[in-house]
């Protein structure tokens, strides 16, 4: 992955209380093929340095969400409320969306794995889908996926 001076990112880390911790911000610099990175994070004045590994760059491919609680899937109600939390996390994110039309509550297209909207960003089509992780299935990970 190359990334430059500028590019939007998403960095994930381990927050002061010892939970996953998932921050925004920019690249200020980098040293190297291999990192590290400086990342001037969203709300932050000075820069950070991080490892390579810990970010990736901001698309609307890896901006995603982990839950706990396969009930959120389960339940239409909570599978509704997915699509507004995810859009709150692409919004945090500076993703631009272009549309999004939500799919009531949703579409089942294999067990436990739904199809919750539809949207479009720089002109593709993506679906956004809630699914369990495959290693831990207590946890639903909302996320927009290409092609629909």
């Amino acid at each position: 992955m190359t990334l430059s001076p500028g590019d939007r990112i998403r960095y994930e880390c381990t927050g002061d209380d010892g939970l996953p911790l998932v921050r925004y911000g920019f690249v200020g610099g980098v040293a190297g093929t291999d990192g590290p990175v400086v990342v001037m994070l969203d709300g932050e004045l000075g820069g950070d340095v991080v490892n390579l590994a810990e970010v990736q760059p901001v698309t609307v491919t890896t901006v995603q969400l982990c839950l706990n609680g396969c009930d959120l899937v389960d339940e239409p109600e909570l599978r509704r409320g997915l699509v507004a939390l995810w859009m709150g996390e692409a919004d945090t994110a500076g993703l631009d969306i272009d549309s999004l039309h939500a799919l009531g509550d949703g579409e089942c297209d294999r067990p436990g794995h739904w199809c919750l909207a539809e949207l479009h960003s720089g002109g593709e089509r993506y679906v956004l889908r809630a699914a369990p992780l495959p290693h831990d299935p207590d946890i639903v990970r909302v996320r927009a996926e290409w092609p629909w």
